[in-house]
């Protein structure tokens, strides 16, 4: 599959020998980016700020990532790629302060995509100001670890 049909609300199926070269499922609906009440904007936004921030990263291109937790309980996942963190709360009702997770490189992390700012649909808990700072105990088959705030989705 393609990827053109995430968050889209009907089929997409692009002329290909399998369909006879056809054309009838093969149309975007741009338009409902411009429609308040469904959250098609806040999915486009969320897009185009996660490859800005990937320009700026490269973190697609970067080394293998290292899951350092797959907490099932929690429903957090952890991983780093390309000096990069990725904290992603799955829990359908529980946040979590203080949550410590591994990092490999030490120093100051800051928050540059967050899914829970307001223009993505999002409740806007997080400050994106907030520094988080890396402490010499190792945790999670990394040298170094941090505590930062999780929220739910």
């Amino acid at each position: 599959m393609p990827g053109n049909e995430f968050g889209h609300p009907e089929w997409l199926d692009f002329p290909r020998e399998g369909n006879n070269e056809s054309y009838h499922y093969a149309r975007r609906q741009f338009n409902l980016l411009d429609c308040d009440h469904l959250r098609y904007g806040q999915l486009y936004r969320f897009d185009r700020d996660m490859n800005w921030t990937e320009d700026q990263y490269g973190w697609l291109a970067g080394s293998q990532a290292f899951v350092s937790a797959k907490h099932e309980e929690d429903k957090v996942i952890v991983f780093d790629r390309a000096h990069v963190v990725f904290v992603f709360n799955f829990h359908p009702s529980k946040s979590f302060q203080d949550y410590r997770v591994a990092v490999e490189v030490p120093g100051k992390y800051q928050i540059k995509l967050d899914s829970d700012m307001e223009m993505y649909g999002g409740h806007g808990r997080l400050d994106r100001s907030t520094e988080f700072f890396t402490q010499p105990e190792p945790f999670n088959g990394r040298n170094h670890s941090m505590k930062v705030l999780t929220c739910t989705l």
